[in-house]
């Protein structure tokens, strides 16, 4: 992993840390809070080889539709499911509402 792309991982998780219990965030809305809206490839990506998932809680970031994401790393997508929901974060049709449990941060 080059410098640049280490550091882009290290601002991907102090920001996905800062997600509130209880909360999700989206990839794009995680690459934008990063500094490049169109890393959010990279995000997954950072997500998929999270080197503490005790402390980056990278279940808390799903797509824009409020989908978990089916390869998710720790359990599969149904372990997603079941982590959220143990924080309280309610699904309807199979995602989550994003109206009700998106972190609201802005950009300043």
């Amino acid at each position: 992993m080059s410098d640049g792309s280490q550091n882009t991982f290290e601002r991907i998780y102090e920001i996905v840390r800062q997600i509130p219990y209880g909360q999700v965030a989206t990839y794009g809305q995680i690459a934008l809070l990063a500094g490049n809206r169109r890393l959010s490839r990279v995000v997954g990506y950072a997500l998929h080889v999270n080197p503490d998932p005790e402390h980056i809680p990278c279940h808390r970031v799903v797509n824009r539709f409020g989908e978990v994401s089916k390869a998710f790393v720790f359990g599969g997508e149904n372990q997603q499911v079941t982590l959220l929901e143990a924080e309280g974060v309610r699904f309807v049709d199979g995602r989550v509402d994003m109206e009700k449990y998106q972190w609201k941060r802005s950009l300043f």
